[in-house]
């Protein structure tokens, strides 16, 4: 495939299996033009896709309660009618032949079935005993209402900040970059600066792979003559690198010495933009003890830091060429050229995440490449709602709704106010993210372990948590351990269940999502769900319906009202009640109820019959004269943000230094926790591959998906394999000091490790690399690092 191939065929091309759709009357069908005619008895309408965080708008056909067709949506902007292969096949992820379908209880080694009034008085009956002991874990899948009620009921009604997302595990270090640098988080550009860039920087991602719609957008404009100049900057050759012209390998962890070089140049130079900086930029350093927004730091300070940072130096560290450095720095120099800078999960999984995510943000503000498209900094998501549902909700640990914060009084007033609630209800403290809660739950009570009850919800963290023998298998043991999950299928999870609830998918329900470029989607329910399974969102609220009929006071508003309580034409409608639920639409009452703390921090939200009209619309979305709503694709921007004020060009309006400034930081390099040796000499890097979305729950269910590629492998160098007498297809064992697995090797595939480095997709519940990965994680987001731990690599039969 050469970087010139139009985005159709790119598409065509990527999604392997996407030919083999077929049209079933009974199944889902892969169609890439428009839907049927309006006479056909077909049902069409709008949706989001189920899997990542681009938010491809796909059109749902539904015959006899059951979806028969997936097109793409010519008229949403995120994707103009494409899919990616996942995507023309998410309609199939309904139907695996073991959905859960009724709630299951756990007698000694099997499961039987239970109803729901007895599952819904198990959990109440754990809570009610000790609700300082129970813990929620969600994800960025919630859709909005769904986490905004798990945030409510744990925050405002027990007072229990317990309440974590495994969105901690991919996008938390996002979080703390942006916020360390402009006080506010989510990126301030969109995705229409892929249409205007000259130069794209892929940070350590892949996103031929991981993001190909939003990929075919550069892949398209080489079609049609453009000029974008590609640069990959990765620790393994990738299907991305094939449509690089500049690929820049790098040793793992070293980024921050890259982008450190770049800076240095920029002021050794003179060719750092002086004015933008002059007149929208502070500087920053860390503080002793380190906290997040760390010190006020000075210009001078800053050069003076960066001086070891030479090219040659740099190279020493991270194994660019020096040469390379210098061309990197000469493209920043460049303000004539437009830059966009792209990353995921290698920048944000990573100890110092938080780090490498402000050092990337420093040079564009540096280089004053920020503000006008094409050219920005932006952070990509993993799923579909880790933007609106974790970060903008705020299901963190740590976080309330709107960007505000447990420990910070005004904040806890101000959403008490908003939800009703007496004074001091919310608690300051902020509860466990992932890594302790896991901890916490999976340690003897009389040993420190004083989380007793965990529900996780719409994740499996049964395979993806690092360290599993720590985090997750050691709960087998404990007796006074109660795991609750609800999801659609079984997983590695639910193998450790005490209580398994089976939960509405996609279309299943109404739902709305949050990509990663600030855009809200809405969807409504389309088909039933199977057997009994039932919304996630509704089984929130039972649960607190029957803590509050109990008498449970965290469950009462400060007037004694339930802290649901919904009601149409001043009568109660009984939402807890799963035969009234659909009675109201409880999504369109629970995000009315939110858009009320999305204003603090400019991110304001539309009214929900504004999001059924559209295919999503970013925020700030503000009401203009004439009544219409106006959505923003540029932050801080006077050109497009409302909220800039008039003659200022850019504003930093959250600004962490208080004077409208973004922060430009200083990190030093540092060697990560875990580094290879002589007795585990390779580095293991974990990820994803095109064709499953994350821990293939839905994907491997996915006939076509499952056939193209059904296990787990890992890639070795070739010279490696040599070395090892490995041959292609031979199973190896990949072990670190924690754990072990065996995997057949694949040597010369789609991605390309160099010696010393292997890669394993965790996408196979049947082979656990994370049982090998490390809990280390940044110290600010939390965020574990998957992208690197020592491993060694021997032939089965050597054993």
């Amino acid at each position: 495939m050469t970087p010139t191939t139009d985005r159709r065929e790119f598409l065509r091309a990527s999604a392997l299996a996407a030919a083999a759709a077929t049209l079933h009357a009974s199944s889902p069908r892969a169609l890439a033009e428009s839907p049927q005619p309006a006479d056909s008895d077909v049902r069409w309408d709008k949706a989001p896709c189920r899997f990542c965080g681009t938010g491809c708008h796909v059109q749902v056909g539904v015959r006899d309660d059951k979806v028969v067709a997936i097109a793409g949506d010519v008229d949403a902007d995120v994707n103009k009618g494409l899919l990616c292969v996942k995507g023309y096949h998410v309609g199939l992820a309904l139907y695996g032949p073991d959905r859960l379908t009724q709630p299951l209880l756990r007698r000694g080694d099997r499961f039987e079935p239970i109803s729901w009034d007895r599952a819904l008085d198990l959990i109440a009956d754990r809570i009610e005993a000790n609700p300082a002991r129970f813990a929620f874990y969600g994800s960025g899948q919630w859709t909005i209402p769904e986490g905004y009620a798990a945030q409510k009921f744990m925050k405002g009604g027990l007072g229990n900040n317990h309440i974590d997302p495994n969105a901690r595990l991919c996008m938390a270090s996002a979080v703390t970059g942006f916020l360390a640098t402009y006080g506010v988080d989510e990126p301030a550009g969109c995705y229409q600066d892929l249409d205007a860039c000259d130069v794209l920087i892929l940070w350590g991602n892949n996103p031929a792979e991981m993001h190909p719609v939003l990929f075919s957008r550069v892949v398209d404009r080489r079609a049609r003559g453009e000029n974008v100049l590609l640069i990959d900057i990765g620790t393994r050759r990738t299907r991305s690198t094939e449509f690089a012209q500049r690929y820049l390998e790098f040793k793992p962890h070293t980024d921050l010495a890259i982008a450190n070089g770049i800076a240095h140049l920029l002021l050794q130079r003179k060719t750092y933009d002086a004015k933008f900086v002059a007149d929208h930029c502070a500087f920053r350093a860390m503080s002793d003890p380190p906290e997040l927004n760390g010190r006020a730091s000075t210009f001078d300070e800053y050069v003076k830091s960066l001086e070891p940072y030479t090219p040659e130096y740099v190279e020493s560290i991270s194994g660019v060429a020096a040469d390379d450095i210098r061309f990197l720095a000469d493209l920043f120099g460049d303000a004539k050229l437009k830059i966009t800078s792209l990353w995921c999960m290698g920048m944000n999984q990573h100890t110092a995440g938080t780090a490498i995510n402000s050092l990337v943000h420093g040079i564009h503000l540096l280089s004053g490449h920020f503000g006008k498209p094409g050219d920005a900094p932006t952070s990509l998501t993993g799923q579909p709602s880790a933007c609106g549902t974790v970060r903008e909700v705020g299901t963190l640990s740590h976080a309330l709704p709107g960007g505000r914060l447990v420990a910070n009084e005004d904040h806890r007033k101000e959403c008490e106010a908003l939800w009703n609630l007496p004074p001091g209800r919310i608690h300051a403290k902020p509860g466990y993210h992932t890594v302790l809660m896991w901890e916490k739950f999976c340690t003897p009570s009389d040993q420190g372990g004083d989380v007793d009850t965990l529900w996780v919800q719409v994740t499996n963290p049964g395979q993806t948590l690092p360290n599993l023998h720590k985090l997750f298998d050691r709960k087998a043991g404990l007796k006074d351990k109660f795991l609750i999950v609800s999801d659609v299928y079984p997983t590695a999870t639910t193998r450790l269940a005490d209580l398994v609830l089976p939960s509405a998918l996609w279309v299943e329900k109404n739902g709305i999502y949050g990509n990663s470029e600030r855009r809200t989607q809405q969807w409504f329910r389309m088909v039933s769900p199977p057997g009994d399974a039932r919304d996630d969102c509704w089984q929130t609220i039972a649960v607190a319906r029957r803590l509050f009929d109990r008498g449970m006071a965290g469950m009462k508003d400060k007037d004694g009202g339930f802290l649901f309580e919904t009601k149409r034409d001043g009568v109660e409608v009984p939402i807890h009640d799963w035969a009234h639920y659909y009675d109201v639409n409880v999504d369109e009452r629970l995000f009315e109820e939110y858009r009320a703390f999305t204003r603090k921090k400019h991110k304001d939200l539309a009214p929900y019959a504004e999001y059924v009209k559209a295919r999503g619309l970013r925020w700030p979305v503000v009401q203009q004269a004439d009544g219409s709503w106006r959505e923003t694709r540029y932050r801080f921007a006077e050109f497009d943000d409302p909220y800039v004020a008039k003659g200022k060009g850019i504003q930093f309006y959250h600004s962490v230094s208080k004077d409208d400034r973004a922060q430009i930081w200083f990190h030093p390099y540092r060697d990560p926790p875990e580094v290879p040796d002589a007795e585990f000499p390779f580095w293991l890097c974990t990820g994803r591959v095109l064709e499953h979305w994350h821990t293939g729950t839905m994907t491997r269910r996915i006939p076509q998906l499952a056939r193209a590629v059904p296990r787990a492998y890992v890639e070795l160098n070739a010279d490696d394999a040599r070395a090892l007498g490995v041959s292609n297809g031979e199973p190896v064992v990949v072990e670190s000091r924690r754990g072990r697995i065996e995997l057949a090797a694949w040597i010369d595939g789609r991605g390309r490790p160099p010696r010393g480095s292997v890669f394993v997709p965790f996408f196979d519940e049947m082979k656990l690399v994370n049982e090998v990965t490390l809990e280390a994680h940044d110290p600010f987001s939390k965020q574990p690092d998957y992208k690197k731990c020592a491993v060694r690599i021997r032939k089965r039969s050597a054993e």
